[in-house]
């Protein structure tokens, strides 16, 4: 039997602060560095270049997420609770997002993601800043589940049989 339990404590952020950032920061950013990268090579090498970036990177990230589904399967084979890949696999989305978004800012952000070492780095620090915790040992005694969790075990039938 296996129990399994994932809390996520997540710090509350302003709603509008986020949106202010996501829309009005960040574009403002990619315009800044068109008009840069635009000003040294021209305005139809940086325009390749975007496509460029935004190609390699769905490259890049469809061995990624081969990568990511295989390790996932292996642990689920294992009777392991792949939360560390699920998370990977939300990082990767999240990467993918960003390599087709038109920008050098965007891209940089995404191909950071795409690289393990980061990407595992990102979710241990994610993982150590909230309450997230996974149970997934079986057996008697469950080692490893959460303090607060119980798996009560037994049989029960049904009298009006």
């Amino acid at each position: 039997m296996y129990a399994c339990r994932v809390r996520v404590k997540v710090a509350r952020m302003n709603p509008v602060g986020l949106l202010f950032l996501v829309f009005i920061i960040v574009p403002m950013i990619e315009i800044y560095l068109f008009i840069q990268v635009g000003g040294v090579i021209g305005a139809i090498p940086t325009i390749a270049l975007i496509i460029f970036t935004a190609l390699f990177g769905a490259m890049l990230l469809r061995f990624q997420g081969i990568s990511t589904l295989a390790r996932t399967r292996l642990a689920m084979a294992q009777g392991k609770v792949p939360a560390i890949e699920m998370m990977e696999d939300v990082l990767l989305v999240f990467a993918g997002a960003l390599l087709l978004t038109p920008g050098f800012f965007t891209d940089t952000i995404g191909f950071a993601l795409l690289v393990p070492p980061l990407r595992k780095a990102l979710i241990r620090w994610f993982v150590s800043r909230s309450d997230f915790q996974v149970g997934g040992a079986s057996g008697p005694g469950q080692a490893g589940r959460p303090r607060d969790t119980y798996t009560i075990e037994g049989e029960y039938r049904r009298d009006d049989d």
